[in-house]
Protein backbone atom coordinates (compact mmCIF):
# COMPACT_ATOMS: atom_id res chain seq x y z
CA UNK A 1 0.00 0.00 0.00
CA UNK A 2 1.45 3.23 -0.68
CA UNK A 3 2.06 5.67 1.94
CA UNK A 4 0.24 9.44 2.37
CA UNK A 5 2.33 11.72 2.72
CA UNK A 6 1.96 15.20 3.59
CA UNK A 7 4.53 18.62 2.78
CA UNK A 8 3.39 21.16 4.56
CA UNK A 9 5.23 24.79 3.28
CA UNK A 10 3.70 28.55 5.58
CA UNK A 11 3.20 30.80 2.86
CA UNK A 12 5.69 33.82 3.55
CA UNK A 13 6.27 32.80 6.59
CA UNK A 14 8.27 35.61 8.22
CA UNK A 15 5.87 38.24 6.43
CA UNK A 16 2.93 36.98 7.38
CA UNK A 17 4.05 36.40 11.05
CA UNK A 18 5.05 40.65 11.02
CA UNK A 19 1.54 40.71 9.47
CA UNK A 20 0.44 39.39 12.73
CA UNK A 21 1.73 42.33 14.83
CA UNK A 22 1.56 45.08 11.74
CA UNK A 23 -2.36 44.34 10.61
CA UNK A 24 -2.11 48.14 9.17
CA UNK A 25 0.33 46.62 6.49
CA UNK A 26 -2.31 43.78 5.40
CA UNK A 27 -2.87 44.34 1.61
CA UNK A 28 0.63 46.05 0.83
CA UNK A 29 3.54 45.32 -0.61
CA UNK A 30 6.21 44.74 2.25
CA UNK A 31 9.31 42.42 2.83
CA UNK A 32 10.93 41.18 5.86
CA UNK A 33 14.97 41.62 5.19
CA UNK A 34 18.17 42.51 7.38
CA UNK A 35 18.36 45.82 7.66
CA UNK A 36 15.63 48.31 6.53
CA UNK A 37 16.90 51.37 8.11
CA UNK A 38 19.69 51.47 5.90
CA UNK A 39 18.11 49.49 3.13
CA UNK A 40 20.68 47.13 3.20
CA UNK A 41 21.11 43.20 2.92
CA UNK A 42 18.77 40.55 1.09
CA UNK A 43 15.00 39.99 0.97
CA UNK A 44 14.10 37.24 3.66
CA UNK A 45 10.40 37.10 3.09
CA UNK A 46 7.66 39.26 1.01
CA UNK A 47 4.02 39.76 1.37
CA UNK A 48 1.79 38.47 -1.28
CA UNK A 49 1.66 42.18 -2.87
CA UNK A 50 5.08 42.06 -2.86
CA UNK A 51 5.64 39.28 -5.07
CA UNK A 52 3.07 40.91 -7.75
CA UNK A 53 5.93 43.33 -8.18
CA UNK A 54 8.16 40.37 -9.09
CA UNK A 55 10.25 41.16 -5.85
CA UNK A 56 11.99 37.65 -4.66
CA UNK A 57 13.64 36.10 -1.72
CA UNK A 58 17.32 36.33 -1.37
CA UNK A 59 17.25 39.71 -3.97
CA UNK A 60 19.36 42.57 -2.51
CA UNK A 61 16.77 44.82 -1.04
CA UNK A 62 17.90 47.91 -3.86
CA UNK A 63 16.91 45.20 -6.46
CA UNK A 64 13.47 44.61 -4.40
CA UNK A 65 12.90 48.67 -4.15
CA UNK A 66 13.91 48.93 -7.79
CA UNK A 67 10.75 47.20 -8.56
CA UNK A 68 8.93 47.99 -6.24
CA UNK A 69 9.33 52.20 -5.18
CA UNK A 70 6.82 51.35 -2.69
CA UNK A 71 7.99 48.28 -0.27
CA UNK A 72 7.60 48.89 3.38
CA UNK A 73 10.73 47.41 4.50
CA UNK A 74 10.51 45.10 8.27
CA UNK A 75 13.01 44.30 10.41
CA UNK A 76 13.35 40.14 11.12
CA UNK A 77 12.55 38.75 14.38
CA UNK A 78 13.95 35.11 14.33
CA UNK A 79 12.31 34.35 18.01
CA UNK A 80 8.76 34.96 16.89
CA UNK A 81 9.47 32.85 13.88
CA UNK A 82 10.78 29.97 16.10
CA UNK A 83 7.56 30.45 18.51
CA UNK A 84 5.12 30.53 15.73
CA UNK A 85 6.98 27.09 14.10
CA UNK A 86 7.17 25.20 17.39
CA UNK A 87 2.61 26.05 17.60
CA UNK A 88 2.29 25.19 13.67
CA UNK A 89 4.08 21.80 14.84
CA UNK A 90 2.34 21.03 17.24
CA UNK A 91 -0.78 21.38 15.15
CA UNK A 92 0.51 18.53 13.14
CA UNK A 93 1.28 16.62 16.11
CA UNK A 94 -3.12 16.18 16.37
CA UNK A 95 -2.82 14.51 13.52
CA UNK A 96 0.42 12.26 13.59
CA UNK A 97 3.38 11.76 15.19
CA UNK A 98 5.74 10.95 11.90
CA UNK A 99 7.01 14.86 11.28
CA UNK A 100 9.83 15.73 9.64
CA UNK A 101 10.57 19.72 9.98
CA UNK A 102 12.87 20.45 6.72
CA UNK A 103 13.07 23.79 7.73
CA UNK A 104 11.43 26.28 9.92
CA UNK A 105 8.68 26.99 7.82
CA UNK A 106 8.12 23.28 6.41
CA UNK A 107 7.49 19.96 7.95
CA UNK A 108 6.13 16.19 6.09
CA UNK A 109 4.06 14.36 7.98
CA UNK A 110 3.47 10.48 7.50
CA UNK A 111 -0.16 10.53 7.75
CA UNK A 112 -0.69 7.07 6.52
CA UNK A 113 -2.01 5.61 9.92
CA UNK A 114 -4.23 8.39 10.54
CA UNK A 115 -6.34 8.08 7.38
CA UNK A 116 -9.19 5.84 9.43
CA UNK A 117 -9.31 8.39 11.90
CA UNK A 118 -8.98 12.08 9.84
CA UNK A 119 -10.16 10.83 6.37
CA UNK A 120 -7.98 11.03 3.47
CA UNK A 121 -4.55 12.81 2.72
CA UNK A 122 -6.31 15.56 1.18
CA UNK A 123 -9.12 16.22 3.99
CA UNK A 124 -6.64 15.90 6.23
CA UNK A 125 -4.43 18.74 4.51
CA UNK A 126 -7.49 20.63 4.45
CA UNK A 127 -8.20 20.27 7.87
CA UNK A 128 -4.66 21.46 9.10
CA UNK A 129 -4.79 24.94 6.63
CA UNK A 130 -7.52 26.03 8.26
CA UNK A 131 -7.27 25.15 11.93
CA UNK A 132 -3.47 27.12 11.26
CA UNK A 133 -5.43 29.99 10.00
CA UNK A 134 -8.54 29.65 12.47
CA UNK A 135 -6.14 29.29 15.84
CA UNK A 136 -2.38 31.49 14.75
CA UNK A 137 -4.21 33.47 11.84
CA UNK A 138 -1.79 32.26 8.90
CA UNK A 139 -1.90 30.25 5.88
CA UNK A 140 0.17 27.51 4.17
CA UNK A 141 0.36 25.70 1.42
CA UNK A 142 0.15 21.54 1.35
CA UNK A 143 1.18 18.71 -0.94
CA UNK A 144 -0.48 15.67 -0.50
CA UNK A 145 1.73 12.23 -2.51
CA UNK A 146 2.91 8.88 -1.62
CA UNK A 147 6.40 10.25 -1.44
CA UNK A 148 8.65 12.95 -0.48
CA UNK A 149 9.73 14.53 -3.45
CA UNK A 150 6.24 14.52 -5.00
CA UNK A 151 4.87 15.86 -1.39
CA UNK A 152 7.32 18.87 -1.78
CA UNK A 153 6.62 19.92 -5.12
CA UNK A 154 2.79 19.90 -4.55
CA UNK A 155 3.34 22.05 -2.10
CA UNK A 156 5.50 24.40 -4.51
CA UNK A 157 2.25 23.60 -7.59
CA UNK A 158 -0.06 26.03 -5.92
CA UNK A 159 0.06 29.28 -3.76
CA UNK A 160 -0.89 30.42 -1.15
CA UNK A 161 -3.42 28.78 0.81
CA UNK A 162 -3.70 25.82 -1.10
CA UNK A 163 -3.79 21.76 -1.07
CA UNK A 164 -2.59 19.79 -4.14
CA UNK A 165 -2.89 16.45 -4.35
CA UNK A 166 -0.19 14.66 -6.51
CA UNK A 167 -0.54 10.53 -7.47
CA UNK A 168 0.61 7.97 -9.75
CA UNK A 169 -2.19 8.32 -12.10
CA UNK A 170 -1.77 12.48 -12.30
CA UNK A 171 1.90 13.37 -12.13
CA UNK A 172 2.76 12.77 -15.44
CA UNK A 173 0.56 15.88 -16.25
CA UNK A 174 0.95 18.26 -13.46
CA UNK A 175 4.78 17.77 -13.04
CA UNK A 176 6.52 17.04 -16.65
CA UNK A 177 5.53 19.58 -18.20
CA UNK A 178 7.43 22.12 -15.90
CA UNK A 179 10.93 23.39 -16.02
CA UNK A 180 13.64 21.33 -14.78
CA UNK A 181 14.72 23.52 -12.02
CA UNK A 182 10.77 22.88 -10.55
CA UNK A 183 12.06 19.45 -9.96
CA UNK A 184 13.58 18.92 -6.45
CA UNK A 185 17.20 18.94 -6.02
CA UNK A 186 17.77 20.10 -9.24
CA UNK A 187 19.66 23.47 -8.80
CA UNK A 188 20.94 25.89 -11.41
CA UNK A 189 24.19 24.16 -12.48
CA UNK A 190 22.68 20.34 -12.80
CA UNK A 191 19.58 22.20 -14.60
CA UNK A 192 22.30 23.86 -17.72
CA UNK A 193 23.85 20.63 -18.04
CA UNK A 194 20.92 18.74 -18.65
CA UNK A 195 19.85 21.59 -20.90
CA UNK A 196 22.72 21.29 -23.05
CA UNK A 197 21.84 17.65 -23.60
CA UNK A 198 18.65 18.77 -24.90
CA UNK A 199 16.17 18.14 -21.72
CA UNK A 200 13.93 21.28 -21.09
CA UNK A 201 11.40 19.97 -18.81
CA UNK A 202 11.04 17.22 -15.74
CA UNK A 203 9.45 14.73 -18.64
CA UNK A 204 12.44 15.08 -20.55
CA UNK A 205 14.41 13.80 -17.98
CA UNK A 206 11.89 11.03 -16.86
CA UNK A 207 12.20 9.59 -20.74
CA UNK A 208 15.89 10.27 -21.37
CA UNK A 209 18.26 7.23 -21.11
CA UNK A 210 18.91 6.42 -17.34
CA UNK A 211 22.29 5.31 -18.33
CA UNK A 212 23.50 8.70 -19.83
CA UNK A 213 21.94 10.82 -17.08
CA UNK A 214 24.24 8.58 -14.51
CA UNK A 215 27.18 9.05 -16.94
CA UNK A 216 26.37 12.69 -16.97
CA UNK A 217 25.68 13.51 -13.01
CA UNK A 218 27.31 9.92 -11.14
CA UNK A 219 24.55 8.90 -8.69
CA UNK A 220 22.93 12.53 -8.57
CA UNK A 221 21.68 11.55 -12.03
CA UNK A 222 20.02 8.42 -10.54
CA UNK A 223 18.52 10.00 -7.76
CA UNK A 224 16.88 12.21 -9.83
CA UNK A 225 15.95 10.22 -12.70
CA UNK A 226 13.78 8.57 -9.93
CA UNK A 227 13.04 11.38 -8.85
CA UNK A 228 11.30 12.57 -12.11
CA UNK A 229 9.41 9.31 -12.42
CA UNK A 230 7.90 9.44 -9.09
CA UNK A 231 10.63 6.44 -7.46
CA UNK A 232 11.24 7.70 -3.76
CA UNK A 233 11.18 5.61 -0.80
CA UNK A 234 12.73 8.10 1.86
CA UNK A 235 11.19 8.09 5.35
CA UNK A 236 9.32 10.37 6.76
CA UNK A 237 12.54 10.98 9.60
CA UNK A 238 10.89 12.11 13.28
CA UNK A 239 12.77 14.99 14.30
CA UNK A 240 11.68 17.55 17.07
CA UNK A 241 11.62 21.04 16.23
CA UNK A 242 14.41 23.37 17.68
Amino acid sequence: MDRTILHCDMNGFYASVELLALPELRGKPMAVCGNPEHRHGIILAKSEEAKAYGVVTAETVWQAKRKCPGLVLVKPHHEKYRYYSKKINRIYERFTDMIEPFSIDESWLDVTGSLRLFGTGKEIADKIRAIVKEEIGLTLSVGVSYNKVFAKMGSEYKKPDATTVITRDNYKELLWPLPLRELFFVGRVTAERLEKAGMRTIGDLAVYNRDLICAMLGKQGAAIHDYANGVDDSPVDRKSVV
